[in-house]
């Protein structure tokens, strides 16, 4: 199989320093408008991931995202969003990035290229065969990311991934590789562009759909996030208040005394 990287081949687009501003969003956005058909080309290979991880996460396990770069922090990002959201433990869901969490914030020269330091990694979480490891990298030659996969693999590890090149060596490490080919960036080479939109759609719909099929959502509204500032109080009261047709007084109380969703939900209807 031929591996085209695809993500750094030239764009359409040359001289940008002489476009005005309106030429350059104008561009911009006609490129992102392809990225969500992208991923629903991909939608199949992201279902057989999720199916994965759901019966992964019901029988005890956790869900790591792995990268560097831009794709480390998408993965740390969905996943520091799901305790707030969904009202689970930080430990479920679990971003690691490519030389540590002060590569959050600032470039960390050569992480991403030890071919042993992301088992080292995981193994400072104790990973089991019940928890599944996806490696994120636009390209999909990052060492660090595919050497860890390589690792999980050896040990009965779920692993998938999310990358924008196809037949690329991450996609043929992972077991459940997602392929979402955005094709060149407006910005030659630069990642963090659509195949950065297309990893965040991507990892939305990952933990959004995990979620649901864990039973942290009912109907469409998030009733194990937690009340961690006075708009989500807001919101928790005007939720109960819908789901029990009761004032807002009452639904306060109720929340006052539960300080959850469901559980004042549950308690109302006795």
């Amino acid at each position: 199989m031929t591996f085209i990287k695809t993500t750094e081949q030239d764009s359409n687009y040359n001289n940008l320093e002489n476009m005005s501003v309106k030429e350059i969003i104008n561009s911009i956005n006609k490129e992102d408008h392809s990225v969500p058909l992208a991923v629903q080309q991909a939608l199949p290979q992201i279902e057989a991931l999720i199916s994965q991880i759901v019966n992964k996460l019901n029988i005890g396990g956790r869900l790591f995202y792995m990268g560097a770069g831009t794709s480390g922090r998408l993965g740390i990002l969905d996943a520091s969003e799901c305790p707030p959201t969904f009202g689970v433990s930080p430990d479920l869901v679990i971003g690691i990035i490519a030389g540590g969490d002060i590569a959050i914030r600032k470039a960390v020269e050569n992480a991403e290229d030890s071919t042993t330091q992301g088992w080292k990694d995981l193994e400072a979480y104790h990973i089991t065969k019940q928890d599944v490891v996806i490696g994120i990298a636009a390209s999909g030659t990052t060492p660090y990311v595919i050497s860890a996969l390589e690792k999980c693999n050896d040990n009965n590890i779920v692993t998938g991934c999310i990358t924008c090149n196809h037949n690329s060596p991450l996609s043929l490490t992972a077991k459940f590789p997602i392929e979402v080919i955005v094709g060149p960036e407006f910005l030659t080479g630069s990642s963090r562009m659509k195949a950065g939109t297309a990893q965040k759609l991507v990892l939305n719909m990952i933990t959004t759909t995990v979620m649901i099929q864990l039973g942290k959502v009912k109907g469409n509204k998030m009733v194990d996030m937690q009340l961690s500032n006075d708009k989500l109080v807001n919101r928790a009261v005007n939720m109960i208040m819908t789901e029990l047709n009761i004032s807002e007084p009452e639904a306060s109380h109720l929340l006052s005394k539960y300080k959850n969703v469901r559980e004042s939900i549950t308690h109302g209807r006795k």
